[in-house]
């Protein structure tokens, strides 16, 4: 059975992709051939660096030229005390020994509370996985995927490993989490003509993604570290692990003192012998000891110790931040840090799609409010808009938008605003609520069928009956401003609509590029009532002499507190560079807005960041 190394399953046909790994694209594989397989590849999971053991562990913490300094010391104490006679308790040798006890104690308690944090928050995050196995629909923990598992997709599944698409029906994917990329993606079954980087390999999906809309059947071509993501972790394992810059200069301290303490006890010794009388060999061990106590009083007892109680104070505050630190001396080293590389989409933006602008027939209003709450209102230069001729164009626009989609949006137990679905057609619900039309819209229509997205047609439509006009059907488009316009014979203007004529045409274009320089996604919305006698199933015949609205222009929003913590970063002299799968305008416009670059910056595509040499690279 090939792998997907040795298999492009997506420049390969999906039914020979099946038949390489011996899945039935009905049955799925039977209990026992998957037992086999998962024998034989193992669980389908990335592959943790074995736990060092306890004891090694702890070691870790006293391996410090500063701690060896120390135990030298309580060894010479120890010594001092036994050549004097056994008087009384080795007080010096007891008191380093408990220092140097209580340092490694701190930083081996302190890592074992980071790990088992992390494991808690793995145990949290168990996955599970649809799959068809004995002709049965099961349901099984995406550990135990293995090559040739038949994988059923839905809305709101997380893909549990990488898969060839069979089946594919309006299925769109979120891969923030693999490419950096904030749009969902259009997935379906069409083979590649070439080979192509994971990002456009529409054919397949990846473990660690998210189904968001539609619904797909696959079949499982690798788990584990054979993964797009496994191959990730591969290069993170082959990360050597390099001392801090706190470790270095902790231990080249230790030298420089170890080398001085020892030169200033022989030159106090060798004085000592060359200036007194030295009548015996008890006189020269009174010598000797008089320098092992030099040595032992200039060590820096307390240095180890110290540096653990601050190292261990700036892990306390970090965790305030929710912010897990497993190693002590990994604190130290983000305040060495001159370059910070951040991803874009949930880290320096919101990961929430809203609409900020929308253009109709009669004008443009600003969207306020950001992210899923939905409170907010449509502005004109700053005032709210007025009932009237744009307010009812903007109400069909988000109306429609909202109808023409299949997320919801909804406020948990906790008060939080939550969506499920596409993230970008949950801003048309946020929008909707924010005009207060939401309400209505479930009243007057009713969904009764709809013709699902594809990236061919890159728009979808939803059928509706509209029970405040006689039960009327009505159709409903979103998707790409160009593509709806072809489609559309007239145009919405306030109540009314009129013919769309080429003035009004170039308009409406003129509207999309506006938003378009501003590195807005757009999205259309139009319409059409249903002709007496139409045949209501949902065909793409129905899509024609449509309505056109208006477009939106949807953005990420930046996070308010990136904002304040890049401000920071910068005032600190570190620099702030931004990695984003996202069109470059887009990623000019977040980072303008983030305060990352000045306006008029360029952003760096990654075929030109390959061209540069390490000089041009390093600036």
């Amino acid at each position: 059975m090939p792998t997907d190394r040795q298999l492009d399953a997506s420049t390969t046909d999906a039914g020979e992709v099946a038949k390489a790994f011996g899945a039935d694209p009905d049955a799925g594989l039977s209990s026992a051939q998957a037992a086999r397989r998962l024998a034989e590849h193992g669980p389908n999971e990335l592959r943790a660096v074995p736990p060092a053991p306890v004891w090694r562990r702890l070691l870790s913490h006293f391996q410090d030229p500063l701690v060896y300094l120390l135990l030298a010391a309580i060894v010479v104490a120890f010594a001092a005390w036994l050549i004097e006679g056994r008087h009384g308790w080795p007080v010096d040798a007891i008191v380093i020994a408990v220092v140097v006890l209580l340092n490694g104690a701190l930083g081996y308690l302190q890592e074992a509370k980071a790990m088992d944090a992390v494991a808690a928050l793995a145990r949290m995050t168990q996955a599970t996985s649809t799959v068809m196995r004995d002709a049965r629909m099961q349901r099984i923990p995406s550990a135990q995927l293995v090559p040739g598992d038949l994988l059923l997709l839905a809305e709101g599944d997380a893909v549990g490993a990488d898969a060839r698409l069979l089946e594919a029906a309006s299925l769109r994917v979120q891969q923030a989490s693999l490419t950096g990329e904030s749009e969902a993606v259009p997935k379906d079954t069409a083979t590649l003509a070439a080979p192509a980087p994971p990002a456009d390999q529409r054919c397949m999906v990846f473990k660690g993604t998210a189904v968001v809309q539609g619904t797909g059947r696959a079949v499982v071509t690798a788990t584990g570290m054979d993964t797009q993501v496994g191959a990730i972790a591969h290069l993170l394992d082959a990360t050597a692990e390099r001392p801090t810059p706190l470790q270095l200069e902790v231990a080249r301290l230790g030298r420089m003192l170890g080398a001085a303490v020892v030169v200033i006890a022989i030159v106090v010794v060798a004085t000592i012998l060359l200036l007194s009388e030295i009548r015996n060999a008890a006189d020269v061990i009174a010598v000797l000891l008089l320098g092992v106590a030099l040595a032992v009083a200039a060590g820096p007892e307390g240095l180890p110790a110290i540096l653990s109680l601050v190292l261990a104070m700036g892990v306390q505050r970090m965790a305030r931040h929710n912010a897990i630190v497993k190693k002590l001396s990994s604190v130290e080293t983000l305040g060495c840090a001159s370059v910070i590389c951040s991803d874009k989409t949930g880290t320096l933006t919101r990961s929430e799609m809203t609409i900020e602008r929308v253009l109709t027939a009669s004008g443009g209003a600003d969207v306020t409010g950001v992210g899923y709450v939905p409170v907010g209102r449509f502005e004109q230069d700053g005032v709210e808009v007025p009932a009237g001729a744009l307010h009812s164009e903007q109400v069909v626009m988000v109306s429609g938008g909202s109808l023409a989609s299949d997320a919801d949006l909804r406020q948990g137990a906790d008060g939080l605003w939550e969506i499920q679905g596409d993230p970008t057609e949950a801003a048309f619900l946020v929008a909707e609520r924010k005009l207060g039309a939401n309400e209505r819209r479930a009243r007057r229509f009713e969904r009764i069928g709809d013709i699902p997205f594809t990236s061919e047609r890159k728009m979808m439509s939803t059928i509706a009956i509209d029970h405040e006009h006689g039960d009327q059907l009505v159709l409903i488009a979103k998707g790409a401003p160009d593509v709806l316009l072809q489609r559309c014979t007239r145009a919405r203007v306030g109540m009314e609509t009129v013919d769309l004529d080429g003035a009004r045409r170039a308009a409406f274009m003129a509207d999309v590029d506006t938003l378009s320089d501003a590195a807005l996604r757009t999205l259309a919305v139009a319409y059409r009532p249903l002709d007496p006698g139409e045949d209501p199933k949902a065909t793409q015949s129905l899509e024609r002499d449509l309505i056109f609205v208006g477009t939106v222009g949807i953005i990420d929003p930046p996070r308010e507190e990136a904002a304040v913590a890049i401000r920071e970063a910068r005032r600190a002299g570190i620099r702030i560079v931004m990695i984003t799968g996202d069109h470059p305008r887009t990623a000019a416009r977040i980072a303008v807005d983030l305060g990352i670059v000045e306006a008029g910056a360029s952003a760096l595509t990654g075929p030109e960041l390959d061209a540069l040499d390490d000089a041009a690279f390093a600036d």
